[in-house]
């Protein structure tokens, strides 16, 4: 690369996560845990990984000042971590422009905090170090690519066009919510106009580098990538995540069995219980009389008695007890607490926000 500014990173941790409520009308989406961890840690740990140490990162008024307590200062990644804040989510090439003095003329790669990508960015800066583009752009191939940003190649391959949730998709390779770009992405933001949405989007920026003869190449995504924005995706990241668990036992067992890739907390205590892995129980967590199934995340400090649950994620200090069914596919917020009532339905399916308390009939 010629530029010889070291690369930043841009993490966009604002937005409402509208997909995600009722979490998310208490806590920030990009903090929901995978695998008990904030889902916007792990793209931190990615940018630090690749040797990208300098970060800032896009919060809104809302949510600001609960990222800032959960991140720190970046020290605890091995980072130096500005916070940046955003007005309005006015669109990705917005979050650019407000980035701007951060970035200064430095190359960047720009994340986004809901987003996991398998295996991280380090082989994607190294070739946008080597082929010095002005854009490097990341693609995969969906089933709906009316809902996501898309490109179109023309015949040698080359990026041609880029159209942001198209009616009649020309195709089916999306953006993936990381970018390396050069400063030039700077005015291409500035050029363009808000779309009909209202917002200025990265796709018409990226397409002004186009326009103008720059340099804009593309990498597809070899293993999986997740948008966390969706309950679906959420349990389909935690489990993508724990599949990548390595067996750690530091809590205590008593009368219970452990099978599988299971990692229990320090502090935990598990009575006369079965976990089948992969799963993860977190510190001070208290399982009794349970079966905890693969696939779940109980967060810390939970507390499952009496109770099946599988495939779900528990928040910290949330509580499933004396259930009569199973509890499956769920996503249970922070201090929430799910227990049977008098009468019990045959199946239950929950998304339910922090503090909750859910008494069934």
């Amino acid at each position: 690369m010629t530029d010889a500014s070291p690369l930043k990173g841009l993490i966009l941790s604002g937005g409402k996560g509208t997909r995600l409520r009722p979490i998310t009308y208490t806590s920030a989406k990009q903090l929901v845990p995978v695998a008990n961890t904030p889902v916007l840690f792990f793209g931190i740990r990615s940018m630090v990984e690749a040797g990208i140490t300098e970060i800032g990162i896009i919060i809104a008024p809302e949510t600001g000042g609960e990222i800032r307590d959960a991140v720190g200062d970046g020290s605890q990644f091995g980072a130096k971590v500005t916070f940046i804040e955003q007005d309005s989510p006015a669109g990705l090439a917005h979050a650019v422009l407000t980035a701007e003095r951060f970035l200064g003329d430095s190359p960047f790669v720009m994340y986004l905090g809901d987003n996991l990508l398998q295996g991280g960015i380090k082989g994607l800066v190294d070739r946008f170090q080597r082929d010095d583009p002005s854009a490097l752009i990341l693609v995969t191939r969906v089933d709906d690519p009316q809902s996501f940003g898309i490109v179109e190649f023309g015949p040698d391959g080359s990026v041609n066009r880029l159209v942001e949730k198209p009616k009649e998709p020309k195709s089916d390779l999306a953006l993936v919510g990381v970018y390396l770009f050069k400063a030039a992405i700077h005015d291409a933001a500035r050029a363009i106009e808000p779309s009909p949405r209202g917002e200025l989007e990265i796709t018409d920026a990226i397409q002004h580098l186009v326009n103008t003869g720059q340099t804009v190449l593309s990498e597809r995504v070899e293993g999986w990538w997740k948008d966390t924005g969706k309950l679906a995706d959420m349990l389909e990241a935690n489990r993508l995540v724990l599949d990548t668990l390595h067996r750690s036992i530091k809590g205590e067992l008593v009368d219970s069995e452990v099978e599988g890739r299971v990692v229990v907390g320090e502090g935990a205590v598990l009575e006369r219980c079965s976990v089948r892995g992969p799963a993860v129980i977190g510190e001070g967590a208290r399982i009794s009389d349970a079966y905890i199934g693969p696939y779940t995340a109980v967060g810390v400090g939970c507390t499952v008695d009496h109770a099946e649950v599988e495939y779900s994620i528990l928040l910290d200090g949330s509580s499933v007890s004396h259930m009569d069914h199973r509890v499956e596919g769920s996503l249970i917020g922070r201090d929430a607490k799910v227990e049977r009532g008098p009468r019990m339905p045959k199946a239950i399916r929950l998304l339910i926000g922090d503090s909750s308390h859910v008494r069934l009939p």
